[in-house]
Parts: C-alpha cells; sequence; structure tokens
C-alpha cells in the first residue's frame, strides 16, 4: 500500500424475509460459488471481501448477513449498528417477499443512520431473477425502489451471477461518497468507525 493510499471499512447489512437468496448473493459475491443447498441462517453471519477499488482506495467490505427470521425483532438494533449501507433483498417468485420490503426499509431507517442523520443507503435487489417467466410483467422495480426511498434497484440471481457486482458496486460508491460529504453528531444510532480512512501504517485517521 502507498502513503497515499486510502483504506476503507465498510459494514453494509444483508436483509430480507427468509430463503430470498441472501447467504446465496453473499457467497457469489465474495467466493463466486453457487449451492441449492445452503442452511437457513441463524442469528447473523459474515464475510469479507477486500477490493481494490481504485489506485488510491482499497475497500474491506464486511457483509452482515441477517436471519430472515429476525422479522424487524429487538436484536436487529444490535445488528445493525454502525452499518454504512444495506442490501434488502426479496423473492422475484413471492409476492410476499416483496411486500415485506418496506418494513424491512423501515426498519433500517429507524435504527441506523449516517453522522450527518440522513437514512443509510439501501438498495434493493429482486433475487431471482432467472425464474421469471418469458413474456411476463412485472411491476416498475425503478418506480417502486423510488416511492419507497432506495438508492437503486436491481434484478439479480445468485445462481446466474446477474447484477450482484454491479448492483454492490453502486452502494458501494454511494458509501464512500457520503464518507466524504459526512458530518459528526450526538446521535447513538450513527456510524462511527464503521468506515475508517487508515494510512499506510494501518492506523485508523478518522475512528473515533
Amino acid at each position: 500500500m502507498s502513503s497515499h493510499q486510502r483504506e476503507f471499512l465498510c459494514k453494509v447489512l444483508v436483509v430480507g424475509d427468509l430463503g430470498v437468496g441472501k447467504t446465496s448473493i453473499i457467497q457469489r459475491y465474495v467466493h463466486n460459488i453457487y449451492s441449492q443447498c445452503y442452511r437457513a441462517t441463524i442469528g447473523v453471519d459474515f464475510a469479507l471481501k477486500i477490493l481494490n477499488w481504485d489506485q488510491d482506495t482499497v475497500v474491506r467490505l464486511q457483509l452482515w448477513d441477517i436471519a430472515g427470521q429476525e422479522r424487524f425483532g429487538h436484536m436487529t438494533r444490535l445488528y445493525y449498528r454502525e452499518a454504512v449501507g444495506a442490501l434488502v433483498v426479496c423473492d422475484m417468485g413471492r409476492e410476499a417477499t416483496l411486500q415485506s420490503v418496506e418494513r424491512w426499509k423501515e426498519d433500517l431507517d429507524s435504527k441506523v443512520c449516517l453522522q450527518n442523520g440522513r437514512p443509510i443507503p439501501v438498495i434493493l435487489l429482486r433475487n431471482k431473477c432467472d425464474q421469471l417467466p418469458a413474456g411476463s410483467r412485472t411491476r416498475n422495480l425503478k418506480e417502486m425502489g423510488k416511492e419507497l426511498g432506495f438508492s437503486d434497484c436491481h434484478l439479480t440471481s445468485a445462481k446466474e451471477n446477474v447484477n450482484i457486482d454491479e448492483a454492490i458496486s453502486c452502494l458501494i460508491k454511494e458509501i464512500i461518497a457520503n464518507d466524504e460529504d459526512s458530518q459528526p453528531t450526538s446521535d447513538p444510532n450513527t456510524v462511527g468507525p464503521s468506515l475508517r480512512s487508515l494510512n499506510s501504517k494501518g492506523c485508523s485517521l478518522c475512528a473515533r
């Protein structure tokens, strides 16, 4: 790492109902593998991916796989703490999971925010798009996402590796942009050291 290179540690939440493919998306993104035999996540799981974002920036992306059974429970406040971004996942073939999207977004907005008090960036993923029947009609994804306050929306498939990298790259861009504009606050729910800029010796420049 050069003396001018920045290193960011970003905590990103991956939430959504049980069985929508959260773990599959994370495994596809981090390890480029897919399996139909994943067991349901209990509580929370973690994965880390290190990205050479550009010539001057390294991103250590910490993905928190939140169990769908949590269903907006009291433990999610602890899991959400210090997150700087999130992915909300629903299943293309299960309308009930789409109906839960708004509640997941509201839960995130009520429990975590940026240092400037604004909501963390959240991207909506409609997963399993490979199962979409030819010629079928779906609700306008971008329009729905805009109505609900999502930063962006993507049709994805962990099985076929469709739009996973693109969606997460979009989220990272917004996280880095927000860090450059962030202001300190006394709100206990705001992010602290989860997005850190490190110098070449590995010591924190902005963590408190």
